[in-house]
């Protein structure tokens, strides 16, 4: 699935959360699940999948995950919470 695409990843239901973007999602999605992102996301446990959102330009991906990345925690977790109140694992929505 090559697609643009902004995601947050989480360690637990409102622990610490990752905002990024990729063009290969479901791989993405994976490599966080299996503990092969190294840096910040594995430091703290982020594996879930919690959020994400689908662009036609790898250009508007990035736009948006700054427009993201430069908000509030409480701004992120409205995003979540909006799509995903339960912090649900979203990996399967992506196969």
């Amino acid at each position: 699935m090559k697609q643009p695409c902004v995601y947050i990843v989480a360690s637990k239901r409102h622990g610490t959360i990752y905002t990024g973007v990729t063009s290969n999602p479901l791989k993405r999605a994976f490599e966080y699940r299996e503990g092969l992102v190294e840096g910040f996301s594995a430091k703290y446990g982020c594996k879930i999948l919690v959020w994400y959102e689908l662009h036609g330009t790898m250009l508007d991906a990035i736009a948006r995950e700054k427009q993201i990345k430069a908000g509030s925690r409480a701004k992120k977790i409205a995003l979540i919470e909006a799509l995903n109140p339960d912090w649900s694992d979203l990996y399967s929505t992506l196969v």
